[in-house]
């Protein structure tokens, strides 16, 4: 705790001013785990309550923004490609480095109230963990440092970075506080590093092994994400970590309705349950499709919906070693697929669309998700995950094109459309001699 509070009193992150008004504070210690989830060190750390916090009084704009894992799978895909380096940075005491735009009091810490004045209390100058703008206040400090360093901030990915020098360039990717640096040389890594540790405590961790909970393991053939170790915590907090697997995450043969059932008596749980698994889909799109069927019932989850649920977790049960590899492909084109259940949804009847997109080899993008509309026929439900399928891809040639990897050919879209089969059939028919009303009549047998 000792050398916590000295960090906070070397950046100079309050002042003591007489008390004016108080807010709750939280004191915590904090367990830093390896990958494997063995025990890292003791890590004591400072916490502001943000519950006690008053929009419009304390806190303003909180949105901080992310970076996609479409983006992050790009990039490591053309890192791979290019056979770049991948690392991962850490800043000590990462929100302390945020300006606050407000002003905020809070209590002096426990076993630190200062002898001289006991009823002064903290007025903040900067960010501290807890508090409902210390992310945004974070990217924001982090941000502008990076464009005095020559960065350009992504169009596409305001948490992309891009830094281009000649021939050299660097990609550094941020998620809160966790950053990851791709760079194509070792002398250009070393050169930055130097540059950000005159702004922040910098230590570079070395190539990249684990981060946001995905073990990433690098051979000269693929690059390995794996949750694992995530999907072994779901299974152990739904209590299903001894329970058979099962060979499918979902029974096609039956659609759920709203109403299936008796309620479920822990509605909580299973919202927790099925918001774990939305994050487990970054490395198994497998299963995406089965988790955005068990997400639309999460406002009144009945036992029906909780029983989908278990099967999608004894099938991670017998998949758990399984996640996403990413290989040295050329990101020479894109080619997507798309396809639409019609009508799949019960109660509405709505469409649910699903695509995935390649660069070269590796599947960089996915998505499974219920139409916003009702279609009245199958060729509109195509039509409207094409159209999908058509926005992410424009998105992700954009994205290349900021990453200085344009793509010199046209993206393909394969839709699975019978109605587009037969008109092909007739064009062929049509050809051999038939006339136009004989290949109508041979469409509509």
């Amino acid at each position: 705790m000792r050398d916590e509070y000295s960090a906070l009193i070397e950046t100079g992150t309050w002042d003591l001013v007489p008390r004016p008004t108080g807010v709750n504070i939280v004191n915590c210690f904090r367990h830093k785990l390896k990958a494997n989830g063995d025990l890292d060190r003791h890590k004591a750390r400072l916490v502001c309550d943000g519950r006690s916090q008053i929009e419009g009084v304390d806190c303003d704009e909180t949105f901080i923004p992310v970076v996609k894992p479409a983006t992050i799978r790009t990039v490591l895909s053309l890192a791979m490609a290019r056979k770049w380096s991948i690392h991962q940075l850490d800043v000590k005491n990462a929100f302390l480095h945020g300006e606050l735009n407000e002003c905020v009091y809070m209590h002096q810490p426990p076993g630190f109230v200062d002898k001289r004045f006991p009823g002064y209390v903290c007025k903040l100058r900067k960010a501290l963990y807890g508090l409902k703008q210390a992310p945004r206040a974070w990217y924001q400090r982090f941000a502008n440092y990076l464009l005095q360093m020559g960065f350009v901030i992504a169009k596409m990915d305001n948490s992309l970075f891009i830094f281009r020098h000649g021939n050299d360039m660097t990609y550094l990717l941020l998620y809160v506080d966790d950053i990851v640096f791709v760079t194509s040389s070792d002398k250009l890594r070393e050169k930055i590093i130097s540059h950000l540790r005159n702004g922040f405590p910098m230590t570079d961790l070395g190539p990249l092994n684990y981060f946001l909970g995905i073990v990433v393991t690098r051979t000269p053939s693929y690059l390995f994400l794996s949750q694992q170790k995530y999907a072994q915590e779901i299974l152990k907090r739904a209590g299903m970590s001894s329970c058979k697997p099962a060979q499918t995450p979902v029974d096609t043969q039956s659609k759920l309705s709203v109403d299936a059932g008796p309620q479920f008596h822990d509605p909580t749980h299973y919202r927790c349950l099925v918001g774990a698994l939305q994050y487990l889909t970054f490395t198994r799109p497998h299963i995406a499709y089965a988790v955005q069927h068990v997400c639309l019932f999460m406002h009144d989850p009945r036992v029906a919906h909780y029983d989908a649920l278990k099967r999608i977790l004894r099938y991670i049960q017998g998949t758990i070693d399984h996640g996403l590899h990413l290989y040295p492909s050329a990101p020479k084109n894109l080619i997507t697929y798309t396809d639409a259940d019609w009508g799949g949804c019960p109660d509405t009847r709505r469409s649910t669309s699903g695509y995935c997109c390649f660069l070269g080899d590796n599947l960089i993008s996915w998505s499974s998700k219920r139409q916003h509309t009702l279609s009245k026929s199958s060729a509109e439900a195509e039509y409207r995950s094409v159209a999908n399928v058509v926005s992410e891809a424009c998105w992700l040639r954009n994205l290349l094109l900021e990453l200085h990897c344009p793509l010199r050919q046209a993206t393909l879209v394969y839709c699975d459309n019978v109605l587009k089969e037969l008109a092909l059939q007739r064009d062929q028919e049509e050809q051999k001699g038939l006339s136009k009303e004989e290949a109508s009549s041979l469409e509509r047998a």
